[in-house]
């Protein structure tokens, strides 16, 4: 079997950029080894990324600078989005977007710190995974990267160790003012699980704009009259309402107005699409 004998040109190059936010060469060397087995290893577990190389150390160094050594994530977190800004293809512009959902990680292990079962709607099936929650950036080129994340933790592991059970609400209000601190240009985005009342209104006290996606049941406010959103635009927009988009090259009908939403401290602009 092929073994990597030498870190990749852009993995040489990458550990120029950040070589000095770790303490020694052997931290420097567990960087690179981590980085190489990310981009090549068929297996991205330690021990899989590990197995890659010809000459290495045992793999449970490498397991210990990542899960014990001191170094700091954020800085380097911190480094990598600097960099990004030297481009202007990758950099934070008022035209930015920033999507924030949660993704499931599957594993195979139940020992692993957080892990818990969870229902994956994507394959219809419970699987042992952690649940991140993650904030990116769509920058107007086109081109994305992962800004910030959190891991959600359940419950009952919360109690056990005495934590904070925060929600993935709580979690989604963090993100929100992680970007806000950071002062990252653009607009938040997502999808209905987190078009809810305390998101909205905490985006919004923070004056920033957002676009998210309204299930059809929610209830609305439309001059003055409560709705199911999917009544109202049943009995109350017909084909002579709706107005022709185009954009890359699809052709779509749309409808928008200023409503209201219970529970939401500002008025909201809905945008109704059809096909036809």
């Amino acid at each position: 079997m092929p073994a990597i004998v030498e870190f990749p040109t852009v993995v040489q190059d990458l550990l120029a950029e950040y070589a000095d936010l770790f303490a020694n060469a052997p931290e420097r060397r567990h960087f690179a080894e981590y980085l190489t087995g990310l981009f090549i290893a068929e297996r991205k577990t330690v021990c899989g990324i590990n197995r890659e190389f010809a000459v290495t150390t045992d793999q449970s160094c490498l397991n210990r600078w990542l899960t014990e050594v001191e170094w700091q994530p954020e800085l380097l977190n911190k480094r990598r989005l600097d960099l990004l800004q030297r481009d202007a293809s990758t950099r934070y512009t008022k035209h930015g977007v920033i999507p924030i959902d949660n993704t499931l990680i599957d594993h195979t292990g139940k020992l692993i710190a957080d892990v818990g079962w969870f229902w994956d709607h994507a394959d219809q099936r419970h699987l042992i995974a952690h649940d991140y929650l993650i904030a990116n950036y769509v920058c107007a080129s086109g081109k994305h990267y992962p800004l910030e994340f959190r891991r959600f933790r359940k419950k009952d592991a919360c109690l056990a160790d005495g934590t904070t059970f925060k929600n993935h609400t709580v979690l989604c209000k963090e993100l929100v003012d992680w970007v806000v601190d950071q002062a990252i240009e653009g607009d938040f985005t997502f999808d209905s699980y987190f078009t809810n009342a305390e998101i909205l209104n905490h985006i919004a006290s923070k004056q920033r704009n957002y676009v998210g996606d309204l299930k059809f049941n929610r209830t609305i406010t439309v001059d003055g009259q409560d709705w199911k959103a999917i009544d109202w635009v049943k009995s109350k927009l017909g084909p002579l309402c709706r107005q022709k988009t185009t954009a890359d090259s699809k052709v779509q009908w749309y409808f928008t107005k200023s409503i209201r939403i219970p529970g939401v401290s500002h008025t909201v602009r809905i945008v109704v699409l059809w096909k036809e």
